[in-house]
């Protein structure tokens, strides 16, 4: 049931990223900076924070299951990069901030280093 719950929030979380990009690109857009997927990843971090600190406090209270559907499922197909926030936020407020400094810099720039090389493996193939 788990995965079906990831799998159904999944969906939802990826279509409401594209229309949202778009909605925002179409009223908004600046070229060449892409607005609506930092509309998208501002957006979703908030919403990881606000569902993160509801349930830390107490306040809502949720099976693992809808935990799974709203977070992992439609929040992670929203935006990876809200579960990268709060992954980092969790880091540094147990008292692990070197963990938290080397999430940001090993996942941004190792990321970017990924992109960077699988772009010239494959354009050069």
């Amino acid at each position: 049931m788990t995965l079906v719950a990831i799998a159904a929030g999944g969906a939802l979380g990826a279509l409401a990223r594209h229309l949202l990009n778009h909605a925002v690109h179409r009223r908004y857009g600046i070229d060449p900076f892409p607005i609506g997927i930092f509309v998208v990843n501002v957006a979703g971090s908030l919403a990881i924070g606000v569902l993160a600190g509801l349930i830390a406090s107490d306040r809502v209270q949720l099976s693992s299951e809808w935990r799974n559907f709203l977070i992992v499922g439609v929040l992670g197909g929203f935006t990876t990069f809200s579960s990268f926030g709060l992954d980092t936020l969790t880091l540094a407020r147990s008292g692990h901030v070197a963990a938290a400094t080397w999430n940001v810099a090993g996942q941004v720039g190792l990321g970017l280093a990924a992109v960077w090389a699988g772009f010239l493996l494959a354009h050069r193939g």
